[in-house]
């Protein structure tokens, strides 16, 4: 997917061409990940899609979400157990996660090299590989 920021016009065609029912929550939850094109978590989209008016519950953005990744439009990327990012770049690339910032910057796929994997269990094809290298200041 092309990286760049997207109209509320333009994630409504998005919207329509992932075969998605165009619903005002979704374009709304769209439009928070499309037009930034930043890592954002649940409870972020929740917060910019609510900032004047209350109108999407919470599990109306999880699900919302999880259909996005189900149709291929976002990446979900777990940096631990409590903190998951929707991450509007599918295109294959890896991250840097700031624990103490929290902040997650992407790394693009070329400047890493992997020289080994190990054998597949039988009967199993590779998905992906995600690579979050973990940072935090120096000093």
């Amino acid at each position: 997917m092309e990286r760049r920021a997207y109209s509320r016009e333009e994630v409504v065609e998005l919207l329509r061409w992932c075969d998605i029912n165009v619903t005002h929550q979704r374009v709304e939850i769209a439009h928070a990940l499309f037009s930034r094109m930043e890592h954002l978590s649940a409870d972020q989209i929740l917060s910019l899609v609510n900032g004047q008016h209350a109108e999407s519950s919470k599990a109306t953005v999880y699900n919302t979400l999880k259909l996005f990744r189900e149709k291929g439009l976002v990446r979900e990327v777990i940096v631990d157990p409590s903190r998951v990012f929707y991450d509007p770049n599918t295109a294959p690339h890896h991250h840097f996660y700031d624990v103490v910032s929290g902040r997650l910057t992407d790394i693009p796929a070329d400047q890493i090299h992997l020289s080994g994997v190990p054998t597949l269990p039988r009967g199993v094809v590779p998905e992906g590989v995600d690579i979050i290298i973990r940072t935090r200041p120096a000093g």
